[in-house]
């Protein structure tokens, strides 16, 4: 997100076990890129840790997903790699513990800047993204609304503003 990169924006969402947070907020900006027609670029999500990899989205969060138009069903969660940190432009972490984790497993060779998601969003920098996991359904809404605020300030920064639409439209 700074003049200097010349690489095409690839972007990876990380959270702990990329069932809930990550995909929902994959989601959330590949509609965001598909709004401004932005055909060619790599997002993706992932997780620190292991447990539930190759597993769909948890059953709440696609149903989230679905109500508000998006499809992440064929999702299915994978632990971050060394080689993430230079296949990605963007390694995004919805919390701290996440930021801490990509921070502490990034090899020397890492060219991948990595930052809270809501660190995107103006006057939400160092906010985290609550996991919904063990709370109510609702808390998938919550998420939802969040990562998707995220996705459309962070899209603003890479690709500008949405068609017929000024950046910053977002509360």
């Amino acid at each position: 997100m700074t003049p200097d990169d010349t690489r095409a924006p690839a972007l990876l969402f990380v959270c702990s076990g990329n069932i809930c947070r990550s995909p929902l907020a994959e989601g959330a900006m590949r509609e965001e890129a598909r709004i401004r027609g932005i055909e060619h670029v790599e997002i993706d999500s992932a997780a620190l840790g292991s447990w539930h990899v190759g597993d769909p989205p948890d059953r709440r969060a696609r149903a989230t997903a679905r109500r508000r138009g998006l499809d992440i069903d064929g999702q299915r969660a994978r632990q971050v790699t060394a080689a993430d940190f230079t296949r990605f432009t963007h390694i995004l972490a919805l919390d701290r513990s996440h930021l801490a984790g990509l921070r502490r497993m990034a090899p020397r060779s890492s060219t991948a800047k990595v930052m809270l998601l809501l660190d995107a969003v103006p006057h939400r920098a160092g906010e985290e993204v609550d996991d919904p996991y063990y709370g109510p359904d609702a808390g998938f809404e919550t998420t939802l609304d969040d990562v998707s605020e995220a996705a459309a300030h962070l899209a603003d920064r890479l690709w500008g503003p949405r068609p017929g639409q000024s950046p910053a439209r977002r509360p």
